[in-house]
């Protein structure tokens, strides 16, 4: 009777959570719908090549009446009306993007097109108090390197690309050394550039745009061309988006957009 009475209570417990988590309709789910407009091009990724990216698209609204919205940032600010409406998405890196397509169902790694590239610097306080020149001089003792890097839990171009340089020559001791001086592992771009001041580091491993768009704070030192790591600038697309997009994509990858990013850093 007792064990009647238990698989009863097992049978009643299930049946009710089952009751519970079943989805009844879309919007207890919140699941969301993918509808792009073909009234407005919108354009969603990560912070740092929104500048480039926004002095392109004004122009290109001047010259076609054809408006374009630009997002940036941290991905949870703009992901879920990304899901929505975006036309395009940009990634800061190969990997960023591979991350960007497990959120965007709608676009596919065949249609990811890499666009421009831009190389890793040492950003450095402004007038280079450290006199820092090279690569070597990041290994002195207590020298205070920020690094950008996404734990496993962030979406960010900067991820690993401190240890790319560190080890590119086959150099543990190098590795090492390094790492000994890493003040800050930064969740971001944005966050690298804040604990670079706040923290009033020596030096942050970064991509030269950032410090072409903050010269008031800081300076750059680059890298010799056998450390020098780049990173690309990609865009994706699919068919659901109306011919105008397609117009956009062509005019960033025109020499006259090309003209705009290379003025902060990046090659084609």
């Amino acid at each position: 009777m007792y064990s009647l009475k238990l698989a009863t209570i097992i049978l009643s417990v299930l049946f009710f959570s089952a009751c519970k988590t079943t989805p009844l309709n879309n919007q207890e789910t919140n699941e969301i719908i993918y509808q792009p407009k073909d009234d407005i091009i919108k354009i969603y990724g990560a912070g740092g090549p929104h500048t480039a990216i926004k002095r392109v698209a004004e122009i290109f609204t001047k010259k076609t009446n054809i408006p374009v919205e630009v997002y940036f940032g941290p991905e949870y600010k703009w992901t879920k009306n990304a899901q929505k409406d975006a036309d395009i998405i940009w990634g800061t890196a190969e990997q960023s993007m591979t991350a960007f397509l497990e959120n965007y169902k709608e676009f596919k790694s065949e249609n990811v097109e890499p666009i421009y590239l831009r190389k890793a610097v040492m950003v450095v306080q402004k007038n280079n108090p450290k006199n820092i020149k090279g690569f070597s001089d990041l290994l002195k003792p207590n020298m205070k390197i920020v690094v950008t890097e996404g734990a496993g839990v962030y979406n960010t171009s900067g991820t690993g690309v401190w240890e790319d340089i560190a080890a590119r020559l086959g150099s543990l001791q190098d590795v090492k050394l390094f790492r000994k001086n890493i003040v800050s592992f930064a969740k971001g771009s944005g966050a690298g550039f804040r604990a670079f001041k706040g923290k009033q580091a020596d030096a942050w491993i970064t991509w030269e745009h950032w410090q072409i768009n903050h010269q008031a704070d800081a300076d750059v030192v680059t890298f010799a061309e056998n450390r020098t790591i780049y990173r690309d600038l990609s865009i994706v697309t699919n068919n659901k988006v109306d011919k105008t997009t397609k117009q956009f994509i062509e005019f960033l990858k025109g020499n006259e957009a090309y003209q705009i990013f290379k003025s902060e850093g990046w090659i084609n």
